[in-house]
């Protein structure tokens, strides 16, 4: 294998494609990145995981087509510390030669009749905003667990019926739903899959931005997996196994009352008072007729108040919250006014997006979250 390529699109591609390699991989040749290089100066770049795999095609000046299989993250970490200059493979035996400049390095191969082959990925596709899929991802792992011993929870559930994908995820204490559409190539397909969620946010966060992302959904139980890609990058992951509970139940049909605040006012207020609370510890919000009353902190070192303005209908409340919980569910609305739907101070309450101070709120993001019981 020979080959000329450019600095800047040899290190991003290989960062990219590295990204994905587990810091301590079950096998040592898992840590391994497989250069194919072929006549038709296309240069594709790969990583395994049985959790997940990365694959990006770019292009070069070929001049011997080769395969190769060196360690990933040495070689990410090398190229992006070259100076930007075009940059020289040259494979000799088992090494691989990179020159750039005045700069040369030599890594010994890895044996790829070791690597193991990327399962074939089938089932039924469709494409999604790239931009609205990464969005909707962050809003719903705002409420998945980080418990490992809990594998149900630490998934996204992707609920789809036709054009209509639904993510959900739940820790047990607060639940969060996102909505959004497709344009799936079976219009009649109905799914319901789960995705560990951080690999489900590191895919989303890097496809996002390039564009329309193709998702494909093992749907036979096959394979196990699901697929997005977007212009000359893909990833693979696999599903877990599992019933997720049916927690759109444990939304409230009805409500007693509700209150609107100005979500960014709101937030900043949440961020002053996580630094007096102390850990476990909740936020009380008091809400009366055009205001709302933030109090933390119980101790002897630290205490805040703080009152801001809001629209309430309904009765006077007072409920208290895990203000982390609130935080980021306030970080994940991203319109200007949130409405916080309430039945009594002990059952839970939902969180919404609201563009006006009057008028609808809406369905694309919902977070249910539980109060926390107090003593005064």
């Amino acid at each position: 294998m020979k080959l000329r390529i450019e600095h800047d699109v040899f290190a991003d591609a290989v960062s990219w494609t590295a990204r994905t390699i587990p810091t301590r991989p079950s096998l040592p040749i898992l840590s391994g990145i497989k250069i194919e290089a072929k006549d038709t100066g296309v240069i594709a770049l790969s990583s395994y995981d049985p959790d997940i795999s990365s694959y990006a095609e770019i292009t070069g000046d070929v001049e011997e087509a080769g395969t190769i299989l060196v360690h990933g993250r040495l070689l990410a970490e090398y190229a992006r510390a070259l100076p930007n200059k075009p940059i020289d493979l040259t494979v000799e035996g088992t090494k691989l030669d990179l020159q750039c400049g005045s700069s040369r390095m030599v890594m010994t191969s890895m044996p790829l009749e070791d690597y193991p082959a990327a399962p074939p990925l089938d089932g039924v596709s469709g494409v999604v905003d790239g931009a609205a899929w990464q969005h909707a991802v962050a809003q719903a792992v705002t409420a998945a667990s980080t418990d490992d011993t809990l594998p149900l929870l630490v998934s996204v559930c992707i609920e789809i019926n036709g054009e209509n994908i639904a993510l959900m995820a739940t820790d047990r204490y607060r639940l969060a739903i996102a909505n959004l559409t497709w344009e799936p190539e079976d219009p009649q397909i109905s799914a319901r899959i789960l995705v560990r969620a951080s690999r489900l946010s590191d895919i989303a966060k890097s496809l996002g931005s390039v564009g329309n992302v193709r998702m494909t959904l093992d749907t036979t139980g096959r394979t196990g997996l699901i697929g997005f890609r977007a212009a000359d990058r893909q990833n693979v992951a696999r599903l877990i196994d599992g019933d997720y509970p049916q927690v759109r139940a444990l939304f409230p049909d009805t409500v007693n009352g509700y209150a609107v605040i100005d979500r960014l006012m709101l937030l900043d207020a949440i961020k002053r008072a996580r630094l007096v609370v102390e850990k476990n510890s909740a936020v009380r919000l008091s809400f009366s007729e055009g205001s709302v009353v933030l109090d933390a902190g119980q101790n002897d070192s630290a205490q805040t108040s703080e009152a801001l303005p809001a629209t309430l209908t309904g009765e006077d409340i007072a409920m208290a919250f895990n203000p982390a919980y609130l935080q980021d569910g306030l970080t994940a609305v991203d319109t200007p006014f949130v409405r916080l739907s309430f039945t009594s101070p002990t059952k839970p309450a939902v969180i919404t997006g609201q563009p006006e101070e009057t008028g609808s709120d809406t369905d694309e993001f919902r977070l249910l979250l539980m109060p926390i019981r107090t003593y005064s």
